[in-house]
């Protein structure tokens, strides 16, 4: 997939006030830090589309960018966020597990995993509350560029084996790296996939009501 055109939509406090708009929806979520921002950047080649801080959990709101002209790239607030209050956190978390259970154009999350770090509580909480939601995910394993691929396969290799235990498992894995952008034309390949199939127009989040929703805590 080419990206010819990407451009900023608006920032929704909450599933209602997102776009009424029929376009395939792809959102992206992660822990704070753990370079979501950057990503998003190095996917449309563009440096400053979405806001990239050393300060993390700086995105507060649904924020939607308009690609081709064809589908919305959906930036979500990260979980476990530093610096904020409770009450904060607690609307933050409201918003985006409101969005990912019942938004109906949405085709895919893809949650991003620091490749560096031992399986996180925080992340294998998130990706369960998303399967018990039935909520269509994908992997993106972070910062790969910040260590050698072995060491990066054997972190992937141990955070699929702890959802397998957990009963869950994603649909695709990619590695990536901002800085070598490594992954982005597998990543860009399966929206193209993604958009060229039609998506069930039913969905589980339409015939029953989500789960609670996680904590995005720590």
């Amino acid at each position: 997939m080419n990206i010819k055109s990407a451009a900023f939509v608006l920032s929704a406090p909450d599933l209602e006030s997102c776009p009424k708009s029929p376009l395939p929806e792809f959102a992206f979520i992660g822990r704070s830090n753990v370079g979501k921002s950057s990503l998003i950047n190095g996917l449309v080649e563009r440096r400053d589309l979405a806001l990239v801080s050393d300060a993390p959990g700086k995105t507060k709101l649904i924020n939607y960018f308009l690609i081709n002209d064809r589908w919305h790239l959906v930036d979500l607030p990260g979980y476990g966020y530093a610096g904020v209050s409770h009450q904060a956190r607690d609307n933050f978390a409201r918003s985006t597990s409101e969005y990912l259970a019942k938004r109906r154009n949405l085709h895919c999350v893809f949650v991003l995993i620091d490749s560096r770090l031992e399986p996180q509580r925080v992340d294998l909480e998130f990706l369960d509350w998303a399967r018990d939601c039935k909520v269509p995910f994908a992997l993106v394993f972070t910062k790969a560029d910040k260590q050698s691929s072995a060491a990066t396969q054997a972190s992937v290799a141990r955070f699929t084996q702890a959802l397998r235990r957990a009963g869950a498992a994603p649909s695709e894995t990619f590695i990536s790296s901002a800085k070598s952008k490594l992954g982005r034309g597998e990543i860009l390949a399966f929206i193209a996939q993604h958009l060229a199939a039609p998506k069930p127009e039913a969905s589980a989040a339409d015939s029953q009501p989500p789960s609670p929703r996680p904590s995005f805590n720590q």
